[in-house]
């Protein structure tokens, strides 16, 4: 930077009880500039970025924009002084309009009307500069999630944001839309806004990032400029050692543990999956890849139990079904990693032990007559810590106290320490730190080993690729025959997203 800094954190400390996620924190910001916050699970990323913008009170430190210091704790200032926030899990009204989501806090309370026209016109230049296309009338929640995302950075400009947090922009993002992201911030750089991204990502960190700041146990241990790094350093700084992701190594197909055929899932009058075929052998990984919203979503739930088929026939462990629930498919062994770790993995406000043992509570092991064995629960839960390394507090911590990548690591531990039949993994590294990815991976290959069946739905073609053993691609509601991961490579597999594959009644039937 050769002018002064537009922000500067100075000396930020901040403690949960015991947990000390910031240590005595300090870094600048210049106009500009996209500075990546870069650190594992954990580390303090988004918590400093909170304090930034007033949601949490430091212990310590100050933090000031122009050199003028922030009154802490009030995000109103904040936004007054040119600080906007793109949360990582959207904060937007789904059943408002885009310009009723934009204009919400904006007007004082005792305006008579709204002058939506006049909004309208304002957001649409807005748009028009940074080239974030919306429509002002849509309904927030038929809009797509890079949409919505949009919708969220579009917010933060109209109250002439000229510092812009994302947390985690690329989260639920595809990589088509993640790149149109990276474009857009680029460009508004470009034009004067001083950008501080978070992002366990290296390729977009290296690719979008003018500087690297990096965050260890609460501390900044690193700092690079991105043309002076690589991505071996930058991962090795995250977790203080080298990182490598394991290899899968070749293995015979088991048994069949899982056969859909030809089923089709109808809800609400439309067919979510169509004539869908696939099987799941013990000791193999299925890859299921997709352009989120294509009915991944809907198949995970089919073979958790959460959704019934009108069509079609389901084999599990050589019998016919006729419905699965999931009390009995967790009685027979079946494991699930939930794509929405926050609505549907864990219940933030229960303790960690109560989540590790939720989805088998009435088990003999952890009650008896109606009364939980509060004991064997807690030991179960410090078996998951200290297998899976889940980092953040003990047995009794809440669960919303852990990072997104650590509850990730109690939901699959909660599950593989069972040592399941059928493990069903949605997005299983999505948001989660190289460190945690590749302890994750290795889990997986683990329980592959051991003759789990594994059904791995993710969007993340690498992780596929190393993975997999078999791949289909969903479109529509219908799977493509599939390929031997000896086949695929990035190329092959993003034309399948596209739909470049012929449809037959066979697909999935190639063992």
């Amino acid at each position: 930077m050769t002018s002064a800094p537009v922000l500067q954190l100075n000396g930020i400390s901040k403690r949960f009880g015991a947990i000390k996620a910031n240590d005595d924190i300090s870094l600048t910001l210049g106009k500009g500039e996209v500075l990546a916050l870069l650190g594992e699970n954990g580390a303090g990323k988004t918590t400093l970025m909170s304090i930034l913008f007033g949601h949490h009170v430091p212990d310590c430190g100050s933090v000031l924009v122009d050199g003028a210091e922030l009154p802490h704790g009030r995000p109103r200032a904040a936004i007054r002084a040119g600080i906007g926030m793109v949360h990582q899990h959207f904060s937007l009204a789904p059943n408002l309009t885009v310009i009723e989501n934009v204009m919400a806090g904006t007007e004082k309370l005792w305006s008579l009307r709204s002058d939506v026209a006049a909004a309208k016109r304002r957001l649409l230049a807005i748009a028009d500069r940074f080239g974030l296309k919306v429509d002002p009338g849509a309904r927030l929640g038929d809009l797509s999630v890079g949409e919505q995302q949009r919708v969220e950075i579009l917010k933060a400009l109209y109250n002439d944001a000229r510092i812009l947090i994302l947390d985690e922009p690329t989260a639920v993002l595809t990589n088509l839309e993640a790149e149109r992201l990276f474009r857009t911030l680029r460009e508004m750089a470009r034009q004067g806004l001083s950008l501080i991204f978070i992002s366990h990502k290296l390729d977009e960190v290296m690719s979008a990032a003018d500087r690297v700041v990096v965050l260890r146990g609460g501390k900044v241990v690193a700092e690079r400029h991105t043309h002076e790094t690589n991505k071996s350093e930058l991962a090795e700084l995250m977790v203080g050692h080298r990182v490598t992701r394991p290899v899968r190594e070749a293995l015979p197909p088991g048994e069949i543990a899982f056969e859909a055929v030809r089923i089709t899932v109808n809800e609400g009058g439309v067919d979510r999956l169509k004539d869908v075929s696939f099987r799941l052998h013990a000791g193999e990984t299925l890859g299921i890849i997709g352009v989120s919203g294509n009915g991944q979503a809907t198949l995970a739930r089919v073979v958790c139990g959460l959704a019934s088929w009108s069509a079609g026939d389901i084999v599990l462990f050589n019998e016919m079904v006729d419905a699965l629930n999931v009390r009995s498919l967790i009685e027979a062994g079946v494991g699930r990693v939930p794509e929405d770790r926050n609505k549907e993995g864990a219940i933030g406000e229960m303790a960690v032990w109560e989540n590790a043992v939720l989805e088998q509570i009435t088990a003999p092991s952890f009650s008896r007559y109606g009364l939980v064995n509060r004991r064997a629960a807690i030991a179960f839960a410090k078996n998951i810590i200290r297998d899976f390394d889940v980092r953040g507090g003990g047995p009794v911590t809440p669960t919303r106290l852990l990072s997104g990548g650590n509850m990730q690591k109690l939901i699959l531990g909660r599950n593989l320490c069972n040592r399941p039949r059928i493990l069903v993994a949605s997005q299983p590294t999505r948001g989660l730190d190289e460190g945690a990815v590749a302890a994750i991976h290795a889990r997986i290959l683990k329980a592959r080993e051991e003759k789990t069946a594994v059904l791995l739905i993710s969007e993340d073609l690498d992780e596929v690729i190393g993975l997999a053993d078999r791949i289909q691609a969903i479109v529509k509601g219908r799977l493509s025959q599939p390929i031997s991961a000896e086949e695929a490579n990035p190329r092959k597999l993003g034309l399948m997203m596209a739909g470049e594959w012929h449809v037959t009644s066979e697909a999935g039937h190639a063992s």
